[in-house]
């Protein structure tokens, strides 16, 4: 049985529908919403990390599809950057990209899908306050990739003060949004 959001729903719509057509499905979208979310992004001059909306997406696919499916669609999108297709921040892609800088975000996104699914799949998705910790949590799963690696090309200090410090502000943002809309989005499908 189902007990994240998006298989749930798509169960009740397409009742019909093959389990793996469905996870299928489910895993390409959440990849795609990623994607999608990581062209919106803002450059800032001291830092070689961008904002960008996939932390907030990251949260919502891990959430809505669980940690199974939502370590899938992170590593689809992993995957499908790393074989060329413009779908890190900005449209970069390739290897390169995901062994510089901003690489531990990419992999922490994988590992934070995970955890996020897994406190989703125990229903801590559908109440604001448990949300808000299981995004939490999954803030600091990117948090804990993405500083550490930056900080192999600079320094711990300033990995600090240019991967974490500037982005807390707007990942506030991010969590509280997430937060309020996955236990939204399951009060109305009860």
């Amino acid at each position: 049985m189902d007990t994240t959001l998006a298989p749930t729903l798509l169960n009740r719509s397409l009742p019909r529908l093959d389990w793996r057509v469905r996870d299928i499905l489910l895993v390409v979208g959440g990849s795609l919403c990623v994607a999608g979310m990581a062209q919106v992004r803002i450059s800032l001059p001291f830092t070689p990390v961008p904002i960008t909306g996939q932390t907030f997406a990251v949260l919502i696919v891990g959430a809505g599809l669980g940690s199974r499916r939502g370590a899938a669609s992170l590593l689809l999108y992993i995957l499908m950057g790393l074989i060329g297709l413009p779908f890190f921040a900005g449209g970069a892609s390739g290897l390169a990209y995901f062994l510089g800088p901003t690489g531990g975000y990419l992999a922490g996104f994988f590992a934070a899908a995970c955890l996020v699914g897994l406190l989703a799949a125990r229903g801590l998705d559908r109440r604001i306050p448990t949300a808000l910790l299981a995004f939490l949590a999954g803030e600091v799963v990117i948090y804990l990739f993405g500083v550490t690696w930056l900080s192999v090309f600079l320094g711990i200090p300033h990995a600090i003060t240019a991967g974490l410090l500037p982005f807390l502000p707007g990942d506030v943002i991010k969590l509280a949004a997430a937060g309020l809309v996955l236990p939204a989005a399951w009060a109305l499908v009860k």
